[in-house]
């Protein structure tokens, strides 16, 4: 009998020991994951998590007794991407076959040097950060998700065919870079140039000289990318001064941000990077509310646990292809399946072929109205 293994630790960083991580036995697939379980991000980190339990006790379950068994480890680092680093050494120390499903972006990043280092394949980070995506990310780096240049031309072509050309940009201070350059671009490309680009923080700290400089510069629109703190309380304030333009945001603010729409009582296009979770017609999002209420039928279905879920869909898939290629899924077979893996999902594809990164390019453009729905 399969030993179903699903544990948190919550102490960040902390020194975790073999038997603490692991239950034994060659086909043990043992999973890291990061994630914020604490702090400003806490709901969106669970939600992933939740995902990520879901698929693998689904795989479990299928598997059977002489099957695989697939174990997850999760590690609470707050948001904190010194935390996520400390987190990964201490996951890949213990034996972790694979990373998936880190929720920090930029934590993310800054462990890229251990993936390369450890040969260890991270898989599915919860974030469209270009910072992991730009140039040759190591072998084993496995994006599901679409990233934020493919959201961001989709945003900014949108936008476009209202006319507007006063556009203000929010991101996130403590974020790559790459992602305010990758805007800017795109938004060159559209003969855009943004009169104010503001970085803020990501607990929503000062928020209120943001507002009052970009309720000032008497823009047409505001695109965010950032968690949902800031977009929501920005939001309220714009709102609350009379803001008459549109509000956008990035798959960043997730799930979090549709809950909270409802208490701005505004609306807000958002870029979706998996099917709407009210989709049940496709197949993924049915199978995955049918997976998460089997673990836990109060939960709540939504856009990060979906993102989540497709993550460990993935990884299961692969460490499948790997153990038909006979012994146990070790770190390097799961590469090795990964550079060739091709798979639907059931209305969401993901293919890695000719040594791509890049999983999927899914994305949609929905509008959330004042009550908290997804329409348009």
């Amino acid at each position: 009998m399969h030993r179903r293994h699903f544990l948190i630790a919550g102490a960040a960083g902390c020194a975790i020991s073999p038997a603490l991580g692991w239950a034994s036995g060659s086909k043990s697939v043992r999973i890291g994951q990061s994630a914020s379980l604490t702090g400003t991000q806490t709901q969106y980190g669970k939600d992933v998590n939740l995902g990520l339990n879901a698929a693998f006790t689904a795989a479990n379950k299928a598997e059977g007794a002489n099957g695989l068994n697939f174990e997850l480890l999760a590690l609470d680092d707050g948001g904190v991407k010194e935390r996520v680093v400390s987190n990964a050494k201490s996951l890949i120390d213990v034996g972790a076959t694979a990373l998936v499903g880190f929720t920090s972006g930029i934590g993310a990043q800054d462990c890229m040097p251990l993936t390369l280092e450890h040969q260890i394949s991270m898989i599915g980070t919860a974030s469209g950060n270009m910072g992991i995506r730009a140039g040759s990310p190591p072998p084993g780096t496995a994006h599901v998700r679409a990233g934020y240049d493919i959201e961001y031309k989709q945003m900014i072509a949108y936008l476009k065919t209202f006319g507007f050309n006063k556009v203000g940009y929010v991101y996130l201070q403590d974020t790559s870079k790459i992602n305010l350059a990758t805007m800017t671009t795109v938004m060159d490309s559209a003969g855009i140039k943004p009169p104010i680009a503001l970085g803020v923080d990501r607990n929503a700290k000062d928020i209120d000289s943001a507002a009052k400089q970009l309720l000032a510069a008497k823009l047409d629109c505001v695109v965010f990318t950032t968690n949902a703190a800031p977009v929501l309380a920005i939001m309220k304030q714009m709102n609350d001064g009379g803001f008459p333009g549109m509000f956008f945001a990035s798959s960043l603010a997730g799930q979090d941000l549709i809950n909270g729409v409802p208490a701005v009582g505004r609306s807000v296009v958002m870029s979706l990077v998996v099917p709407r979770p009210t989709a049940l017609g496709v197949g993924v999002v049915s199978q995955c509310t049918r997976d998460v209420a089997a673990i836990n039928a109060s939960a709540k279905m939504g856009v990060t646990v979906l993102e989540g879920y497709i993550a460990g869909r993935v990884t299961v898939e692969a460490a499948r292809q790997a153990a038909q290629r006979g012994g146990e899924v070790s770190r390097q077979r799961l590469r090795d399946a990964l550079a060739n893996l091709k798979v639907d999902l059931g209305g969401y594809r993901v293919a890695y072929e000719g040594g791509a990164s890049q999983g999927s390019q899914y994305v949609e453009l929905v509008v959330v109205d004042r009550f908290g729905r997804i329409a348009g």
